[in-house]
């Protein structure tokens, strides 16, 4: 998943986003809201998380010109703005979550593992696909009643399959979902990553189109 953080304070901001990337997304990182609008008009995110207070303007202007033009992309505010009614505004701007700083970083991928689920049509956490039993919040894998244990790459790529069960990913769009844009991206990391996955979950887990790219397999 590739995430947009709006966040100008630097210490958080660093947090939050080696958080991120810790549990194998893909964070670009911009501290003011001309920024965001020019990154979200190069790439398509899967969440955007938004700071209420930036140095050029206020979030919930920005969000509501986001819902308006259409963009439906998921949004969770991060703000030290307390008051209930600022939770109302928020939300009735379009946003998808709304977390008071200070919060905990485990709490924070918490809701994106949950507002991401629930953009995807599976809300429940627990998905089986043949002898794999899936636990996407808690980002467990057991096959055939034995646990797997798969890297933050690793589970962020096998994530990326199970949400588009069916559908042909390209290389380019799974190195788009999992790498930031100043990541350094070896020509073979996502056949590596596919390579292990198929040593850790079963060789048919994931298909190859050749010259095409990948799609979700039988398990």
């Amino acid at each position: 998943m590739r995430i947009l953080l709006i966040e100008d304070d630097t210490v958080l901001g660093a947090a939050v986003r080696d958080q991120i990337a810790g549990d194998g997304q893909s964070v670009d990182w911009v501290t003011r809201l001309d920024a965001a609008g020019d990154a979200l008009r190069g790439v398509g995110y899967d969440l955007i998380l938004l700071d209420l207070m930036l140095p050029d303007g206020r979030g919930i202007p920005f969000l509501r010109a986001l819902r308006a033009r259409g963009d439906v992309t998921p949004v969770i505010i991060l703000t030290a703005l307390d008051q209930v009614s600022d939770r109302i505004e928020g939300l009735n701007a379009g946003a998808d979550d709304y977390l008071v700083k200070p919060f905990d970083l485990a709490e924070l991928s918490a809701r994106i593992g949950s507002v991401a689920r629930r953009y995807t049509g599976n809300p429940n956490p627990i998905v089986t696909h043949g002898p794999l039993d899936i636990d996407l919040a808690a980002r467990r894998v057991l096959r055939d009643g034995k646990p797997v244990t798969l890297t933050a790459r690793e589970w962020a790529l096998f994530e990326a399959f199970l949400s588009r069960p069916g559908q042909l990913l390209s290389r380019a769009q799974l190195e788009d979902k999992l790498y930031a844009f100043d990541s350094e991206v070896e020509s073979n990391t996502i056949e590596v990553h596919v390579s292990r996955l198929r040593k850790k979950l079963g060789s048919t887990v994931i298909e190859t189109e050749r010259g095409l790219g990948y799609r979700l397999g039988r398990a």
